[in-house]
């Protein structure tokens, strides 16, 4: 297994994994960043903008959403949460600023504000099947299921924010939003209610297995959106948004030409980013993220593969290092 890492800290990842799918995990989440949109006309801008059904929601509600382009690419992939004064936009990591300054583009005669509130702001989630218990034994309240709906509450003397995530590790999530300069009182009562910390070998395990895509790594602005698993980012009957058009086109009449899948590897190495993925010796796609899958006992992919080898099962291979391991194409999530 070739991830760079020991084997007492293999051991740990594997044990850290192990916490998540079966009782209760704290992943750190604090490097996302965090917009605030306030102004009477906030869920009217965001809605006309949004690949997802924004002026619909309550205050308490929220969902996941895409900013594209009008040629429908990706320009960034948001968690959308509606509070009763102000809408929060959760970005990628590094992409508060120019998400920001992308809508601020559209703005013209709307009632609006935006504010970057990333440095103001820690996130931490609970993950696992035993998180929603242990965020009400914590605090006393869980938000609702549906996912990315939410609820104010505090932790002790703390204000917090209590929301669903929408299960980017294949499991039960509470994000658990606070001040910045709380972050560490959070953190130590949260371990102290028996969440023990995961770092990012047992956080991307989770995640690739569960077929999450991340913004920067396997999705960017050259990703039509109809490429992804998508179903949860777009709304068919909001109305118009930037991309609109391209999405609704592929739908109706035609098909994407590549498509994200997983690619379940043979042997022990875990390919690189980047590394090619082929069939009968011709290119066929790439690989996006790839792990050693703890669930799975074995290397696992997320790549992009042209559409006619797509299918579940298709037998390919996978170059780098001068090798090719041998692999099949998997749907996601994988199946454990």
């Amino acid at each position: 297994m070739t991830i760079g890492m020991s084997l007492d800290e293999r051991r740990a990842a594997a044990e850290q994994y192990a916490l998540v799918r079966r009782g209760v995990g704290l992943i750190d989440r604090g490097q996302l960043g965090l917009l605030e949109v306030a102004g009477r006309d906030r869920a009217t801008f965001l809605h006309a903008l949004l690949s997802n059904e924004v002026k619909a929601l309550g205050p308490g509600q929220g969902c996941a959403a895409t900013l594209l382009d009008v040629h429908g690419k990706v320009q960034v992939v948001l968690f959308v949460w509606v509070a009763e004064d102000r809408i929060f936009l959760v970005t990628p990591t590094g992409m508060a600023q120019k998400t920001a300054e992308a809508l601020d583009h559209y703005l013209f005669s709307e009632k609006v504000t935006i504010r970057d509130a990333s440095d103001e702001t820690a996130l931490v989630v609970l993950a696992g099947p035993k998180a929603p218990e242990t965020c009400e034994r914590l605090v006393g309240a869980r938000p609702p299921e549906s996912p990315w709906s939410h609820v104010a509450a505090t932790l002790g003397e703390i204000p917090v924010r209590l929301v669903s995530g929408g299960r980017e590790t294949g499991e039960a999530e509470v994000w658990i939003v606070s001040a910045a300069a709380e972050a560490s009182r959070v953190r130590d009562a949260v371990v102290g209610a028996g969440a023990g910390p995961v770092g990012m070998t047992a956080f991307e395990s989770l995640r690739v297995e569960a077929g999450t895509p991340l913004f920067g790594h396997d999705v960017d602005e050259s990703v039509l959106l109809p490429e992804l698993p998508f179903e949860n980012l777009v709304s068919y009957s909001k109305g118009c948004y930037p991309g609109q058009e391209v999405v609704v086109r592929i739908r109706d009449r035609g098909h994407v030409n590549r498509m994200l899948r997983g690619l379940r590897l043979e042997g022990d190495d875990v390919p690189p980013a980047g590394a090619e993925v082929v069939a009968s010796d011709a290119p066929i796609g790439t690989v996006t993220s790839a792990t050693w899958s703890f669930g799975l006992e074995r290397p696992i992919a997320l790549a992009f593969v042209r559409r006619q080898h797509a299918e579940p099962g298709s037998r390919v291979s996978v170059r780098f290092d001068r090798r090719a391991l041998a692999a099949s194409v998997s749907a996601l999530p994988f199946s454990r």
